[in-house]
Formats: structure tokens, sequence, C-alpha cells
């Protein structure tokens, strides 16, 4: 198929910085798609022009719309960063528009242009994006030294970041706000996290220095239980790390957590792997409350969270890459987990109760895969001096699909 839609990145040097290829579908194009400052920034052209369309999905049934003329959609920088070119053409949405129908040209992206401002190596670099998503999700790459670039939402990001790097005992970070990048009203503000009060334009990249004594957590698995809001009844961390190593997060994997509790396994399963998933399911409001605050706290905001009874609760959920079940086990759950998941899934569950043991070995006579049991213990004061306390065993039953 010949391609209809072209996806064009531009800077704030205008029509003047595109390739010449760029340059004639843009002055070719019967529609042109984007922003105002997109608009602006090619002027002079005789398209019939068309503002971004609201909600998003109705963005690609607009363009979809004009299939049969020549359709240029412009966009900052480089499409398929962090852009709308990703999403137009994402086969895991069913509005996309088929990659063969449409070509990319890339421009200089946002991170680009501030790594070159800042003098930093991409490569040593996060790039982030809190843009249409709340700020908490950079919280998981708080730690000293780390350089972080983000693309923002808004004039209030800054603020919102360097409250959360304050909060967390990150004050002395410093960020940097660059804005219209390349062009001549190009902009640089720098100060402290702590006592930030700047005020920014609403288009920028913010560059973060991460400095200060705060509590490291770090993104893999194994964080301390006090990092969680819990009411003791919780996957602790020795079986955490143990369970999350057998659900294996991955990039844009998606966890069913069957009875979350406080949301400890999705936490870091989300925390482990950039756009992971994960919905939590219990039956219980209180522990669900604690997770919503954990996810917040931590820094997965999009966690899912499901307040019902399984098996039926997890009618109609989207297919999972993984499901770990640590409470609400029966041959129902487990059959509806097992339906589920595909091949490669993960199916992990932890008992520690007589009954649920018995279910377990049931299930390892009948499916295979891996029953163990693990029991941890820890130094705690006996009198004047110590001994070894040791917790419930938990019994673990693993199975790749």
């Amino acid at each position: 198929m010949t391609p209809w839609l072209h996806i064009i990145g531009i800077g704030e040097d205008g029509m003047a910085g595109l390739s010449a290829a760029a340059r004639a579908q843009v002055e070719s194009a019967e529609v042109i798609v984007g922003g105002d400052r997109h608009h602006a920034l090619a002027a002079n052209i005789a398209a019939e022009r068309v503002a971004w369309p609201s909600p998003f999905d109705a963005m690609i049934a607009t363009i979809r719309s004009y299939k049969g003329r020549q359709v240029v959609v412009l966009v900052t920088g480089d499409p398929l960063w962090f852009s709308v070119g990703a999403r137009i053409s994402n086969p895991k949405y069913a509005t996309h528009i088929p990659a063969n129908e449409i070509v990319y040209y890339p421009q200089l992206s946002a991170f680009q242009w501030a790594a070159a401002r800042m003098g930093w190596s991409m490569a040593d670099t996060e790039t982030l994006t809190a843009h249409g998503r709340p700020a908490e999700q950079v919280v998981p790459y708080f730690w000293p030294g780390a350089r972080l670039l983000v693309l923002t939402a808004g004039a209030q990001t800054p603020g919102e970041i360097a409250e959360l790097l304050t909060a967390r005992g990150f004050g002395q970070s410093t960020l940097t706000v660059l804005a219209a990048l390349g062009g001549p009203d190009e902009v640089r503000i720098e100060g402290l996290a702590g006592g930030w009060d700047a005020p920014c334009p609403a288009f920028h990249t913010l560059a973060v220095e991460v400095a200060g004594a705060g509590r490291l957590l770090p993104r893999v698995p194994g964080l301390p239980d006090d990092a969680f809001a819990h009411d003791g009844t919780m996957t602790k961390r020795e079986m955490r790390v143990l369970t999350l190593a057998k659900l294996m997060p991955a990039r844009g994997a998606r966890l069913w957590d069957i009875g979350c509790g406080c949301g400890s396994v999705s936490v870091e399963w989300m925390r482990a792997a950039p756009d992971a998933e994960a919905t939590g399911i219990d039956n219980r409001a209180d522990r669900l409350t604690m997770a919503r605050k954990n996810a917040m706290q931590l820094g997965v905001p999009r966690l899912a969270l499901i307040e019902g009874r399984v098996p039926d609760a997890l009618e109609n959920l989207p297919k999972p890459d993984a499901v770990f079940i640590g409470g609400g086990l029966s041959d129902a759950v487990i059959s509806k987990a097992l339906e589920a998941l595909g091949p490669g899934g993960r199916l992990v569950v932890n008992a520690v109760t007589l009954e649920s043991e018995s279910l377990l070995a049931q299930a390892h006579a009948q499916h295979g895969g891996e029953l163990v049991r693990i029991s941890t213990s820890h130094a705690e004061a006996v009198g004047p001096y110590r001994g070894w306390r040791t917790g419930m065993p938990v019994t673990q039953w693993s199975l790749l699909t």
C-alpha cells in the first residue's frame, strides 16, 4: 500500500530545520494536523488545517477519516519517542493505523537537545515522561547521582517533581528547565529542589541531577517491608524477592495480583520494568486503600486496583503475562489463572495454611511446575542476647505455561 500519512517531527526552527523530503511533504500536503505551535512553525502552507482533537482516540479516528488524501501530522521532535507516532501505529490498540500506511520523518528530540545543553551522555541518562501522566512516575529513578531528562505536563511539573524529591530526602537535587530549545527564544532556569519556586514556561523539558541523603530504594525487587504501608499481612521482603524472580517482570508485561493486600508485589513488579502493568484484586477496601497509597509513594501511580471476590472479579480483565496468587486461593482461581495465561505465562502461588498447601500439592501433581517450601529467620533480641526468630514457612508453587 502506498503510504498516505506522513508524521513529521518539527523543531523550533520550523520549516528551515526540516529535511528536503519532509519539507516537500509539508508543502504538498492537503491536510495538516497539529497543535497551535506546530501550525505556527509551518505557516504559509496552503492546506486544510486541523487542530488536535480530544480525546486521543478521537484524534486517530479523525486522521483516519482523511485517508485517500495526502495527510501530514506535525509533532515535536522525534515522532516515535514518547510521541503520538508510537500510539498511532501501535497494534496493541484497535484504533491503530497500520505502519505500512505511514512514513515517519524524525527530528532532533527534546531529549537530544536537552542532553546537548546539559553536556550529558544520553547513554548514561534516564529519559522519562510525565506528559499526560502523574509526576510520581519518576520516583523509582531517584538515586544519588542519577541524571533524569523528563518531558513535562506543563509549568507545574518542575514544582511537583521538586516536592517529590524533597519529601524523599533529595532536596539538594538540581533542577534545570529548558524551553524553546534550538530556537531564538531559548530559556534556561536552574534551582534546587528544596525551596523551588521558579515560574516556568508551559512547554519545556526538565533536567534533574539527583543529590542528597534520601532513603535508598532500588528498582530491583526486595524493598524493605517498612517502605510499604501495611497491616502486617503482606508478602514479606525475602519471599517477595523469590516471588518476583519467578514472575519475571518485563517491559510492558501485565500482572494479575490476586489477593494483593497492600500491593507490595504489584508495586515491585511495576518498578522493576519500564511500562509494566499490574491489576491488584482484593475483597478488602482498607487494604486497597493502603495499596493505592503505596503505589503513589513508591512511584507506580498507574497500578489498577479492583475490589471484589475471585474468581468473579477476574472476568473481563485484560489477559495477563503473569499471575500471582497471594490470597483467595481455590481450585477455581487456579483454573481461571491457567485459562488466562498464554504461552510463556508465569503463575506463582504462595500459601501458609495447611489447607492452601494441600491445594498446591494437588495442583503440582496435576500440572507440574516447581513446588518449594521456604522458611526465613531473623536475628532478634532475646533478653540481653540475640537469637533466631523463624517466620511461618511458605509453600510456593510456580509454573511456566
